[in-house]
């Protein structure tokens, strides 16, 4: 594996740790002085909060829509992050010689190539595999580095706007969930006005109809309130599985430079012939 892929993976695990710490840090100042600003008289409040107050907040019409969505966005998300996962391994392989003052001519890419196309069938499709295979075929064609460089780079922006595209119905959920619950919110607003005014009611029958709309008011709010924390989930886990698909193209387009760009040589076959390159040639590694 090379050492740009390593760092890749190792910066975006240091995400989860600096999360944990910026938690316990903000936890252990702001708790205390909440609580003793407050007192434990907050925190007796929450017996408030009974089964069927729960159970208002929890179910609903435009709830049930929003786990709906979730759920299936989480589906998605756990296919291209198991994906992903699949894509790393191809940093496993032994593509090609990674031994330090290799030079690769343009004679080597036919050999080059036909050991790229062999790791793919038996170790399966990848991005680093199909971006090296497409660099030696340019190689083998043009015989230009700069050509080569110009085909990985094409190539590793391809596989970006493939991932971004791919995720296309994942921000729609995204996005559709927020509205889901502002929708929930419009249907408990509607509910609550629709009950009329109280003019030439008597007293109970007033009591009665504000504690209606009191509860239609709380199915409102209670709608948004669900729709918005699965949306900041939701948000959160697309942005860690974005992160390693581009980590994947990135580290990918930077083994082929590593390993295959920097070490072309466009000579002559005259040059060749005649023995007088300090290199060997890359394919006597093989």
């Amino acid at each position: 594996m090379s050492v740009s892929s390593v760092s890749g993976s190792r910066t975006g695990a240091k995400d989860g740790p600096l999360l944990l710490l910026a938690i316990t840090l903000v936890g252990i100042v702001c708790i205390p002085l909440w609580l003793g600003r407050h007192g434990m008289e907050d925190l007796s409040e929450g017996g408030k909060w009974n089964n069927e107050r729960l159970s208002r907040l929890l179910l609903g019409p435009e709830q049930i829509i929003c786990y709906m969505a979730f759920v299936w966005a989480l589906f998605l998300l756990l296919a291209r992050w198991l994906e992903v996962r699949q894509q790393r391994r191809a940093f496993a392989v032994d593509w090609l010689p990674t031994e330090p003052g290799i030079r690769i001519l343009p004679e080597d890419a036919y050999d080059l190539l036909r050991r790229t196309e062999q790791r793919m069938a038996r170790h399966g499709q990848s991005l680093l595999g199909n971006m090296l295979r497409l660099a030696l075929t340019k190689f083998a064609a043009s015989r230009s580095g700069r050509d080569v460089g110009e085909t990985v780079r094409a190539q590793a922006e391809t596989d970006l706007g493939r991932y971004v595209s791919g995720m296309a119905t994942v921000h729609y959920l995204a996005w559709a969930l927020p509205a889901i619950g502002f929708l929930g919110t419009v249907r408990g607003l509607a509910s609550a006005l629709s009950l009329g005014g109280l003019s030439g009611q008597d007293v109970s029958e007033i009591g009665n109809r504000l504690n209606e709309a009191t509860r239609h008011l709380n199915v409102a709010f209670d709608c948004t309130l669900v729709a918005l924390g699965l949306s900041v989930v939701l948000m959160f886990l697309l942005h860690a599985v974005q992160r390693d698909q581009e980590e994947v193209v990135l580290d990918s387009q930077q083994y082929c430079l590593e390993y295959l760009v920097t070490r072309l040589y466009e000579s002559e076959s005259g040059e060749r012939q005649g023995g007088g390159l300090p290199w060997e040639s890359a394919a006597k590694t093989l």
